[in-house]
């Protein structure tokens, strides 16, 4: 969540901040409730310090009046304890209220991040040409005439929204998972397998609860008391696995990365351009992130940006860059840049990877902090992820960017080894 202290000193700056996402006007009066708590909160903290100091006074002199042999004078303590326990309550109330209030403020969006939706994205980079196709055929065509992918025995297993890798599909998905993961081990960056289940801690450290609470999968109150969910990204578990800590700044940057299924909500695409694998309730995803001081944030995400690129272009498609408006961006985020591929079939880019920087946000809802070596203060550190990357797209983008005219499909030159062949042809 934000600074309440930025809020109290910059309040204006905030707010100017905070309307390239949201409605002035809204933001006005969520800073007013929250500046109204605040005020509550420090005055009843003022209250229980000097009832505390009272307290402690009356009780010193109780003792030096009983050493010195004269009647002490008795006060009610009851009634004090009573009064005391009654003002703790109320600070109690106001303080989950103002929790509340502050975990509904999305993230301040980068000065470079432009106020707007989807149509205030600027593309920022193009890497090659749109492949040269005389009779496009879409993924889901080519990946049932060569065998990869069965849609209805996904929908038979799942329902609506789920598929089933088969036979050499399998292998080109398992192809491209251990493409990546190796690339992040020589990046530096150390592999993770985390659990799928996670405490709605988890969730909340993120910036995913509250506001996004209903777009997961979450087990019943019975069988989970605490609360749990299935991952949507495994962002929500790096990120977890982290919180109350304070790190030591000699590991930081400190980089992980995690390969999970993701499990979403998300409606399963009927359009054309979210046909087959495009969109679904559970999809794989490796996810790079990193902690970093505020100082190296910059430098990581152009890192990771460069990285995530790296895997794409080594796969040989073409994609552009493209910095995502504030209204467009996940309310977490500072900044976020998305990686898109072209889908010769529907003539759009599709998204592969987003690359963010959280700026202190997610650290503060986590508490996350790191320690200068000597110091005794300790500050909240930063966090960036990014998708690196999301097989689901990345697998039509192979098929229809690599189609040949016969019917087969070439195999990206970086995975003809793990998959013993350069091509793939039809069934029949």
């Amino acid at each position: 969540m934000l600074d309440m202290e930025l809020i109290r000193k910059d309040r204006e700056a905030v707010a100017t901040a905070l309307a390239k996402r949201l409605d002035p006007a809204e933001v006005n009066r969520a800073l007013d409730e929250i500046q109204r708590l605040d005020q509550e909160r420090r005055a009843l903290i003022t209250e229980i310090d000097a009832e505390r100091q009272r307290r402690k006074a009356e009780a010193r002199a109780y003792a030096q009046a009983k050493r010195a042999g004269t009647e002490p004078q008795v006060t009610a303590p009851e009634a004090e304890r009573k009064q005391l326990a009654e003002l703790e309550s109320q600070l109690d109330e106001v303080q989950a209220r103002l929790r509340d209030a502050m975990s509904e403020l999305p993230n301040l969006p980068s000065d470079d991040v432009l106020p707007g939706g989807k149509e205030a994205n600027r593309v920022v980079k193009t890497f090659g040409e749109p492949p040269a196709i005389e009779k496009v055929r879409d993924h889901v065509e080519l990946s049932r005439a060569l065998g990869l992918v069965d849609y209805d025995r996904g929908v038979k297993l799942g329902g609506s929204g789920f598929w089933m890798y088969t036979g050499v599909g399998a292998r080109l998905e398992w192809a491209l998972l251990n493409y990546f993961i190796d690339q992040h081990i020589r990046a530096g960056y150390e592999f993770l397998l985390p659990p799928h289940l996670l405490l709605d801690s988890a969730g909340f450290a993120a910036g995913q609860f509250p506001k996004f609470y209903d777009d997961v999968y979450h087990l019943d109150r019975d069988s989970a008391p605490r609360g749990q969910f299935l991952l949507p990204t495994s962002e929500t578990a790096i990120l977890g696995a982290y919180q109350d800590e304070i790190l030591d700044t000699t590991t930081l940057p400190l980089k992980a990365f995690a390969y999970t299924p993701c499990y979403r909500r998300e409606s399963a695409g009927s359009h054309s351009d979210e046909r087959g694998t495009v969109r679904g309730h559970q999809f794989n995803k490796v996810e790079i992130f990193q902690f970093t001081l505020p100082e190296q944030a910059d430098a990581a995400l152009e890192e990771m940006l460069a990285h995530a690129e790296s895997l794409v272009e080594g796969l040989g498609l073409h994609y552009q860059r493209t910095l995502l408006s504030a209204g467009d961006a996940s309310a977490s985020m500072r900044k976020t840049l998305d990686i898109e591929v072209w889908m010769p079939s529907t003539g759009k880019y599709k998204e592969v990877s987003s690359v963010s920087w959280a700026g202190d946000y997610q650290a503060r809802r986590a508490a996350i902090r790191y320690r200068e070596p000597g110091g005794k203060q300790t500050r909240f550190v930063h966090t960036l992820n990014g998708s690196a990357l999301a097989t689901s797209r990345l697998f039509p983008a192979i098929l229809e960017q690599y189609q040949q005219a016969d019917g087969s499909v070439l195999i990206p030159e970086v995975l003809r080894d793990r998959l013993g062949t350069d091509r793939l042809t039809p069934l029949r």
